[in-house]
């Protein structure tokens, strides 16, 4: 097992190294509540309180930390070799009732079709995204819950 992360790992050199150590971005009023927020690459996030035009802040606090898992995921099991045809998130966050309404709990399930997916290479690459590589989910609250599961659909 030590050797196997220590190929895999190894063979993932250069893949988080290429970070800009600073990140920047923008946010303007558009109109009402709608802010636009423009990250140092051009890309524009629309943010709206009422959700007519945007979407929460607290959405893309989801869609964040389920899209480093994902990166991490799919990129590991290509590592692994393994032929990813299906893959998908479904993420549910439970938010405090009270002001600070941040999350207590967020429960992802990865829905992956493919061949060459085990439960143990999934176990793996979650394992080694939660612990080490996911920039986002080291970056969340100490005290949240955080459950990944997944269903595996083979091809083989």
């Amino acid at each position: 097992m030590a050797e196997e992360t220590d190929a895999l790992e190894k063979s993932l050199e250069g893949y988080k190294e290429k970070i800009n150590p600073i990140n920047k971005l923008t946010l303007e009023l558009d109109k009402d509540l709608i802010f636009a927020a423009r990250t140092q690459r051009g890309y524009v996030i629309d943010f709206d309180a009422k959700v007519e035009w945007g979407c929460m802040p607290t959405e893309s606090l989801l869609a964040s930390v389920a899209g480093c898992l994902a990166i991490d995921v799919v990129s590991f099991l290509r590592k692994m070799r393994a032929e990813i045809t299906d893959f998908r998130i479904d993420v549910t966050g439970e938010r405090n009732p009270t002001p600070p309404q941040y999350y207590k709990a967020i429960d992802m399930l990865i829905r992956i079709k493919g061949k060459g997916i085990t439960p143990k290479k999934m176990d793996r690459v979650i394992s080694l995204s939660q612990e080490k590589y996911c920039s986002v989910y080291h970056s969340l609250r100490k005290d949240m819950k955080v459950t990944v599961r997944y269903e595996i659909t083979s091809e083989d």
